[in-house]
């Protein structure tokens, strides 16, 4: 398994920022019971094998690798990767989910290390992980930027980052319980934040840190350029090989025509970004 950041000197920690690891029962449940859902095990599924043949399509092959898991939560995609014989590396800043997790994997013979911590100061040393997943995490960390940083660290040279997260341009969204939320002005925005973590965390299905970044895969493609990456979006990852006609030519026009991109982005709820680190000595100095 990977050495701990701290046997290494060049510890880069980010932040001393106090987290709170503690987690509100109600959320806990909803999650405990969502991430076991068939939905989510499929989503995950579909990610895996998304990866897999990106990285075959690069490598030509997908040995025994070293995936990183951050936002792992109950570590349902952390199992998904242990099963196919990789060494799994699973964060969250969410205790009582690691907890579970490590209670669901206690029974079985899996390659998996959960972790309680941030990914702002992940604990895995420079270049150690091939794959960094990366679901549903960035929209709720302000330092999002030193999250970039660190998921480059981490990373091998031609190593894959899979991230999901928040799409500004589409108006449906399922961060807060309010309609059209992702296009509120950021002042009517911050107040909805504030609320969420005072008086009403029932808007964010009692997240302790609600979602307060909102992105494009515009803006998130030129971050991770400027680190050194080559960026897809969710259109390009789409295998046509077994899609019928239309399908093929909507797609052929949303690849060729940078107008029906932006307007299937417009169309879709969430940002999907596979990102391959192609030189590590472009990354940012944020110094």
């Amino acid at each position: 398994m990977t050495p701990l950041k701290k046997d290494f000197p060049n510890d880069r920690r980010s932040s001393e920022t106090i987290l709170d690891y503690s987690c509100d029962k109600r959320f806990y449940d909803y999650y405990a019971k969502e991430s076991e859902s068939r939905e989510t095990i499929e989503r995950f599924n579909r990610i895996r094998d998304i990866v897999l043949r990106i990285r075959k399509e690069m490598n030509g092959s997908n040995e025994k690798l070293e995936v990183a898991d951050i936002g792992c939560g109950a570590g349902t995609q952390s199992i998904i990767w242990a099963k196919l014989g990789h060494n799994v590396h699973g964060l969250d800043v969410n205790k009582p989910l690691i907890q579970l997790g490590r209670k669901r994997v206690g029974g079985f013979d899996f390659a998996i290390k959960f972790w309680v911590g941030s990914a702002v100061d992940l604990p895995w040393p420079d270049e150690s992980m091939d794959i960094c997943l990366v679901p549903e995490l960035l929209e709720h960390v302000e330092e999002w930027q030193i999250c970039l940083d660190e998921f480059t660290r981490v990373l091998k040279p031609m190593g894959i980052l899979f991230l999901t997260t928040s799409n500004k341009l589409c108006p449906i969204q399922q961060e807060f319980n309010l309609p059209m939320y992702a296009w509120y002005p950021k002042r009517l925005k911050r107040y909805f934040v504030h609320l969420a973590m005072t008086k009403r965390p029932d808007i964010v299905n009692h997240a302790k840190y609600p979602a307060v970044n909102w992105f494009t895969f515009y803006s998130l493609r030129d971050e991770l350029m400027r680190r050194g990456y080559r960026s897809m979006d969710r259109f390009d990852l789409i295998d046509v090989s077994e899609k019928g006609t239309a399908v093929k030519l909507i797609l052929s026009l949303i690849r060729s025509v940078n107008l029906f991109r932006w307007l299937a982005h417009v169309a879709t709820p969430y940002t999907i970004i596979v990102a391959t680190k192609q030189d590590v000595g472009r990354a940012i100095d944020r110094c």
